[in-house]
């Protein structure tokens, strides 16, 4: 398991037999599992194994049976990872992927098991599945994503499935806790520029620059950026307008784009509030993000509309599978989560409970609802690891984000670039 069977393995050659199973799993929990199935959906061309064990079950089992073609092992509570490891080179196929997952975050022991012993990629617990469909899945797929999207700023969409069901309260909320508790710089932006309400939310003000940037996208420079979005905390922006109602927009083809790469060269994350309506402006926007939260409540409406935005291709940026937000469940009248989970044939990843009165209060008194402790700022915590936050260990005042998700987190936090 050598850098160079690696690196001949990830070019194509002597792998990709059509007689072998493509992805074989020897994981330690169920947990880890679920994540796994969820994040490579049905990427494996010819299947995929998921066996409950460690690197110890792995070694015995290579020894007696066929290599597949990528082969996923867990060595999280291994006392020697890397004499397991060894092992496992002695009994697998030159051509064979390994992918690891681990509970070390060290930046060492990344490097010396992929550029040392040939593993292709380690991430550690717990992971996402943002994490799985990053990391793992272009190494199982052989399809990569070009360095466009790998490089600045990650892009988020929030779609709400129909009108009302707490997208924009959720996005701007999300935005608080990247830009203003975890402080990394976070731009949100709505791209309803007539009745949109996230600057209201957040305290922010409005302003003509996202109409200009997309009525005339020539004019769009890193300049333009800086004194279009209107500042709400130190690392928390908003782009926002609030144009009359009888001024239609008159959208450039294409202006969404450029403003989105424009805006990844200034800020860490974009978060995009989209409303869920049939314009190209929308389409460029959902189409261009790296990942898409679709957010519904418990009614049949909202399932109707949810399996019509599921219907959507992925764009190029986009790896995996929209993360599903149910909020208000427990809504009295509103479907159950069960109920929602068998029409859509999916499974919920965030469920929000119906907490009106503290999210009304929110709203009222201008205080985001994440600032308060409480099932809301969990379930926005848990949101924003799965669409790739990656906290530092100068986070650990948000609850629930103390550990890192990925070694790649590690390298953005010591300023390196991995590879």
């Amino acid at each position: 398991m050598s850098q160079q069977v690696s690196r001949v393995a990830a070019d194509g050659v002597g792998g990709g037999r059509p007689d072998r199973l493509t992805v074989l799993a020897f994981l330690g929990d169920p947990a880890t599992e679920q994540v796994l199935r969820d994040g490579l959906g049905d990427m494996p061309a010819n299947g995929m194994d998921i066996r409950r064990g460690t690197v110890r079950t792995a070694i015995a089992a290579m020894s007696k049976m066929q290599t597949p073609e990528v082969l996923i092992v867990d060595i999280a509570g291994e006392e020697q990872p890397l004499h397991a490891l060894g092992e496992l080179s002695d009994v697998v196929e030159p051509g064979v992927r390994v992918l690891v997952i681990g509970d070390t975050d060290d930046v060492d022991f990344y490097r010396h098991i992929t550029r040392g012993m040939g593993v292709m990629e380690y991430i550690f617990k717990p992971i996402t599945r943002e994490a799985v469909a990053r990391h793992f899945a272009p190494l199982i797929t052989r399809k990569t994503i070009g360095q466009e999207a790998t490089r600045g700023g990650r892009v988020i969409a929030v779609l709400g499935a129909r009108g009302g069901v707490g997208a924009t309260t959720i996005a701007g909320n999300l935005s608080w806790l990247l830009g203003v508790m975890a402080k990394r710089h976070t731009v949100f932006v709505e791209s309803d520029i007539h009745m949109g309400s996230g600057a209201l939310l957040l305290g922010g003000k409005t302003g003509p620059g996202l109409r200009m940037a997309l009525e005339t996208p020539d004019r769009i420079d890193p300049l333009f950026v800086e004194r279009a979005a209107q500042p709400v905390a130190e690392r928390l922006q908003v782009l926002a307008s609030e144009e009359k109602l009888t001024e239609p927009l008159h959208y450039a083809p294409g202006a969404a784009r450029r403003l989105i790469e424009a805006l990844r060269v200034r800020y860490n994350f974009i978060i995009l509030d989209v409303p869920f309506l049939p314009m190209q402006c929308n389409r460029e926007l959902i189409e261009f993000a790296h990942h898409r939260v679709i957010v519904m409540d418990p009614t049949l409406a909202s399932v109707r509309d949810t399996l019509r935005l599921l219907g959507l291709p992925n764009g190029p940026w986009q790896p995996q599978s929209p993360t599903i937000v149910l909020n208000r469940q427990g809504r009295p009248g509103g479907l159950t989560r069960k109920q929602i989970e068998e029409a859509l044939k999916v499974k919920i990843d965030i469920v929000i409970p119906d907490i009106p009165k503290q999210l009304n209060e929110s709203a009222s008194f201008g205080e985001p609802a994440i600032a308060t402790k409480g099932p809301f700022r969990q379930a926005i915590v848990d949101l924003s690891r799965e669409i790739g936050f990656v906290a530092s260990r100068d986070d650990s005042m948000i609850d629930g984000t103390a550990q890192l998700t990925s070694v790649g987190g590690i390298f953005k936090m010591l300023g390196f670039s991995k590879g």
